[in-house]
């Protein structure tokens, strides 16, 4: 039997640490937060997607009574970045949420399996890794890529 160790690598940053766009990527996810339909769980997440056009694509989760139906912020901001701006190519990806009380989790919170898996779809269409941020009030984490995000992926099979 042979181990194999995966490792991922996180950079722990302050807000000021960001560069100019990272900041304006965090800005716009976190404000995300407060456009969520969350009546069942109570727990706000907002997402923002810039493009390499210089657009900015914000998402917020919707739920809906007839579970599973409902959709997190970052499918709802990568489907409709997808939608809006068809083959433009994503550069970065910021994730932010509000806990049950209402205000900003003190720590990132990382997007569900699907999300990771659907966002992994664009990161292949862009050609390159396309870095994440995931958004706490304490400390950001920024990772590489979406495929640092999910370790031995799904990937279209040639």
């Amino acid at each position: 039997m042979k181990k194999i160790d995966i490792t991922v690598p996180v950079e722990a940053l302050s807000y000021d640490e960001l560069t100019e766009s990272e900041r304006a990527l965090v800005d716009k996810a976190r404000e995300y937060t407060t456009h969520a339909y969350a009546p069942y769980s109570h727990f706000n997440v907002g997402a923002a997607i810039g493009l390499e056009n210089g657009e900015v694509v914000p998402g917020a989760n919707q739920e809906n009574a007839a579970f599973p139906s409902g959709t997190c912020a970052e499918r709802t901001a990568c489907y409709a970045a997808g939608a809006r701006f068809p083959g433009v190519k994503f550069k970065e990806i910021a994730v932010a949420a509000r806990g049950t009380d209402g205000l900003e989790l003190a720590t990132p919170v990382a997007p569900c399996g699907a999300c990771r898996q659907a966002l992994l779809e664009y990161e292949t269409l862009a050609g390159r890794p396309v870095p994440v941020l995931l958004v706490g009030r304490d400390a950001i984490y920024r990772l590489p890529s979406v495929a640092s995000l999910l370790p031995l992926a799904f990937t279209q099979i040639d």
